[in-house]
């Protein structure tokens, strides 16, 4: 039997997977990532060394689970985190550490390419606004704040595909994860000639960008020494973590919608054509899918709020977790399941990292809003899961707002496992919330694009019609949802109530800082 193998380069650490044609997982394992450094606030960088060892771990370890040769697997696929800037001088030595998805360093670039180019014309060109999450203005930040290290820069590689180099020596990326650098033509599928004029940025730092199930290079004798693959196995260009969660869950076809919460947390869905918001709220990307389009919103610190209260309030679950083998965020959202849908009038905007979707603000900060002596801890909690909900919420009130159609959202991510975070989902959108048989999300995505690029499967459609099964769906609650429509209410004007606050506040702290 031939199988396929999916790596997903992420923030907290690299997972490998292998899959049969049918969509079962055989063998899979997590190589961890060195936490990201954030010197500054705003601030967020990796070592993109570390994520090459990590997935030589996760890449023999897998093997050794699925019980499987490397010369049985058919072909490789990557999903990776997006937008991070990875540069490599002409020794192809990395120059410094990667400024990743995250980072909010980048505003006065945002503000520059924004003037330089207009407003209007950016989503032109490129079907985005600047914003600091993006690559392009975090490599003018590297240009304008060390400009010696900038002028040794001889190619640019997003974090997965500085995986795909050590693996193939092949530079190379996909249409999906080049859609959010702001250096790229989504409409027609291309690096964007005008951007790269607009920036002065040398085209010929730039990888070639295949549609996602193409095949980009094979794995080299020397990481086949490595990994245990088989020298000359095909590795597909593969796609964004969230196009390749996308396949995973079967994105594929119109009215199909996912809600992925993981350190950030993103509700994308399908379209056959670009669609455009003139406000460039959500971000239009092209599909994993050749030929197709995606739209997604995304809240930045959606898991990372309850990952950022675990590391400072959660000491005793996370120490009895230890002793009992247990996971520590079970313990932590328990207490949340006394607390009545609302939290009793408590509010959490999760903008830990600034936020993207609707604000489009790198200063944008986090708050806890209408506490009360009569709130508990388990309130606090509570209102978290709701606080990241309502803000994904966010982006489907924007895809209504533009006619695109939402029949069934699916969840994934870590934040899918807990059943009481997908009931509060389900309820605060007032949607059918799905989950599937098999969660792995965006390495599983990455192992059916290498199945495409193998020929296992005639395409990508086909891939989800052979491997992608519902396990449960789970109805929005009536008396919930009514609860939840007025709390939301209140949360979406919260932020635009207090925002010249946190600007001013976000300010005075880099000062004091």
């Amino acid at each position: 039997m031939a199988y396929m193998m999916g790596i997903d380069v992420g923030t907290t650490g690299t997972r490998a997977v292998i899959v049969r044609p049918d969509g079962h997982v055989v063998g899979a394992a997590t190589g961890d990532h060195q936490p990201m450094r954030m010197a500054r606030p705003g601030w967020a960088e990796q070592d993109p060394e570390d994520w090459w060892q990590a997935t030589l771990t996760a890449i023999r370890a897998a093997l050794e689970a699925a019980d499987v040769k490397g010369s049985e697997i058919a072909a490789v696929g990557f999903s990776g985190q997006m937008h991070g800037v990875v540069l490599l001088d002409r020794a192809l030595a990395v120059i410094r550490p990667s400024l990743i998805w995250c980072d909010q360093r980048s505003q006065v670039q945002c503000d520059w390419i924004t003037n330089k180019v207009g407003a209007q014309q950016l989503i032109q060109y490129v079907s985005n606004p600047a914003l600091t999450g993006f690559s392009a203005p975090k490599m003018l930040w590297v240009r304008d704040n060390e400009p010696k290290l900038y002028e040794r820069a001889a190619h640019f590689l997003l974090p997965k595909d500085f995986v795909r180099y050590r693996l193939t020596g092949e530079f190379a990326t996909d249409v999906s994860d080049a859609s959010g650098t702001l250096l790229f033509d989504v409409t027609h599928r291309r690096w964007s000639k005008e951007m790269l004029t607009a920036l002065d940025i040398d085209g010929g730092i730039l990888p070639r960008a295949f549609e996602s199930p193409e095949v980009t290079g094979e794995i080299t004798r020397e990481v086949a020494v490595l990994t245990g693959l088989a020298a000359g196995t095909p590795v597909v260009a593969g796609g964004g973590d969230q196009a390749a969660s996308a396949i995973g869950n079967g994105i594929v076809l119109p009215g199909l919608t996912s809600a992925t919460l993981g350190t950030s947390g993103v509700i994308f869905t399908y379209t056959a054509a670009p669609k455009l918001d003139p406000r460039g709220r959500i971000h239009t990307f092209c599909h994993a899918v050749p030929g197709k389009w995606h739209v997604m919103g995304v809240t930045q610190g959606a898991g990372l709020s309850l990952r950022w209260f675990r590391d400072n309030f959660g000491y005793s679950e996370s120490w009895y977790a230890r002793q009992a083998d247990v996971d520590p965020y079970d313990l932590i959202i328990r207490e949340a399941e006394r607390v009545p849908p609302g939290s009793d009038g408590l509010l959490w905007l999760p903008y830990l990292m600034g936020e993207r979707t609707p604000h489009l603000d790198s200063e944008a900060r986090g708050m806890w809003f209408g506490l009360t002596a009569s709130h508990t801890r388990a309130h606090l909690v509570r209102s978290i899961l709701e606080g990241v909900a309502f803000s994904l919420r966010d982006s489907l009130e924007i895809f209504q707002e533009l006619g695109i159609p939402v029949e069934q959202i699916r969840a994934s991510g870590g934040g899918s496992r807990s059943f009481l975070w997908r009931q509060i989902q389900a309820d605060i959108y007032g949607k059918e919330l799905v989950t599937l048989r098999t969660s792995e999300g965006s390495a599983l995505g990455a192992a059916l694009l290498a199945g495409v690029g193998a020929k296992i499967y005639a395409s990508v459609e086909e891939s989800a019609e052979h491997a992608i099964q519902v396990k449960e769906c789970m109805a929005p609650q009536a008396q919930s949802v009514a609860a939840y429509n007025q709390f939301y209410d209140v949360y979406r004007r919260l932020y635009p109530a207090v925002q010249g606050l946190s600007h001013t506040l976000a300010r005075i702290g880099v000062g004091a800082a």
